[in-house]
């Protein structure tokens, strides 16, 4: 029987796309060459997984004239989404092309601009470019306002780099992040109220249920990442939604957002008998200190209160695994579309440690890393030792978390809170037509 699967060298985990094998390809438990692979692959193999793309329909591509990964996601689609079979795709052109194939060379960002993410990011700080308008100029860019791939990049450049300067544009944004909720594919909305930690309340739930008996909510759903989901919220009712649960106290839980989503925790020493440190106090501590900031690509995290790791701490982005001395951290886990075990950072004595070092990773994350890029892709870029370095020197360390501190001042907001007052229907100081009479 044909076999097909993926295979991973778990030395080098830096791309697994590079592995794809398939029946005969596949010898004595180790990939063979990804070239043969792909050859092997039957046109009605699925190359990109988003967009439901076979490789027949990227060899059509191909012959009709889309010679390389640009031209055949405009055509086709294939890997436009979430861009993880890139290096697939990049492999079917080789294979199909032959000696007509060419290398690709850094990307520009978009057909707006000749440069890349890493020039664009060292102009912004080089010339203090601190406006659309600014970039636009001072990169010579060829569209007046830019398109819908260079606009999200950009607007999160310039919030990470010049807080006190730039406003966010709302309008750069996604649509999930301008309607603060998941679109599904109905049309409907998915809306999840944070849960600091894991953490919930009676009154809390109490909040939800009348939540979702009141407006309908088809589908209510316990999420892995230790919060309830009310799916199939229709559009016009999310203010609505938004305030009631507000007024249970409840706030966004930005599950929609390419910032902080969750910090999933165990129940360490309040419960369990192996715990050896709070996890559930330092996860909701973290929480509290970290949502509503807003980083490259969706930021998780968990805190596991013994090496048992109940709390998956060892595939998050950012993970604390407890133990008798004190806290290990380690970045660059994933548990999606890549696999990868977190790499050990540090390990420190005390939850304050705990606090600076995440608060001083994620905004050298933030500001440093490619828009779109998780925790893994920007280490596997910099290299493990150059964010150890940084974390190491308590000077640089200080400087990164009063950076991100200060960032949390003016950009953590609920959106939820915000849009619910500007929702607000107009109600006028006095009436006039009275006032006109007397």
């Amino acid at each position: 029987n044909w076999f097909f699967g993926l295979i991973r060298d778990k030395t080098d985990i830096s791309d697994m796309r590079d592995t794809v094998i398939f029946g005969p390809a596949y010898q004595g438990g180790a990939p063979s060459d990804p070239l043969s692979a792909v050859a092997a692959l039957p046109r009605d193999a699925e190359i990109c997984g988003c967009n439901g793309i076979c490789k027949g329909q990227i060899e059509d591509a191909i012959a009709a004239g889309a010679t390389d990964i640009g031209a055949l996601r405009s055509q086709t689609k294939a890997s436009a989404s979430c861009g993880t079979c890139t290096g697939l795709v990049e492999q079917v052109l080789s294979v199909t092309l032959g000696d007509d194939f060419v290398l690709p060379t850094a990307q520009p960002v978009c057909g707006c601009t000749d440069m890349t993410h890493e020039d664009l990011r060292r102009m912004i700080k080089s010339q203090e470019l601190k406006s659309l308008p600014a970039v636009w100029q001072a990169c010579d860019w060829k569209t007046p306002c830019g398109c819908h791939v260079c606009r999200p990049a950009l607007n999160f450049y310039l919030l990470a780099d010049w807080p006190l300067d730039y406003e966010d544009d709302p309008q750069s944004r996604f649509v999930n992040e301008r309607k603060h909720a998941n679109i599904q594919k109905d049309g409907t909305f998915s809306v999840v109220p944070r849960m600091w930690g894991g953490i919930t309340t009676p009154d809390e739930l109490r909040a939800i249920a009348d939540a979702a008996e009141k407006y309908a909510v088809p589908t209510v759903k316990v999420t892995g990442g230790q919060r309830i989901d009310l799916l199939g919220v229709k559009n016009e009712d999310l203010p609505a939604i938004w305030d009631d649960l507000n007024k249970a106290g409840m706030v966004s839980g930005h599950a929609y957002s390419k910032g902080l989503r969750t910090v999933k925790t165990c129940v360490g020493t309040d419960h369990c008998r192996f715990g050896t440190q709070d996890s559930t106090g330092l996860g909701i501590q973290l929480e509290k200190a970290l949502w509503g900031s807003w980083t490259p690509h969706k930021l998780k995290l968990a805190v596991s209160g013994c090496p048992r790791n109940c709390a998956e701490a060892t595939c998050k982005d950012i993970g604390i695994v407890c133990v008798d001395s004190g806290y290990q951290i380690s970045i660059g886990g994933a548990a999606g579309m890549d696999v990868r075990e977190t790499s050990l950072l540090c390990q420190v004595a005390t939850e304050a440690e705990v606090m600076d070092v995440v608060k001083a990773v994620t905004q050298s994350y933030r500001e440093n890393a490619r828009y779109l890029d998780r925790i893994y892709k920007w280490m596997d870029k910099v290299g493990l030792d150059w964010i150890q370095a940084q974390i190491a020197d308590l000077d640089t360390r200080a400087a990164l978390v009063a950076r991100f501190d200060l960032s949390q001042t003016i950009y953590r907001k609920d959106p939820w809170a915000q849009h619910v007052v500007k929702s607000a229907p107009y109600t006028p100081l006095a009436n006039l037509t009275l006032e006109a009479a007397e």
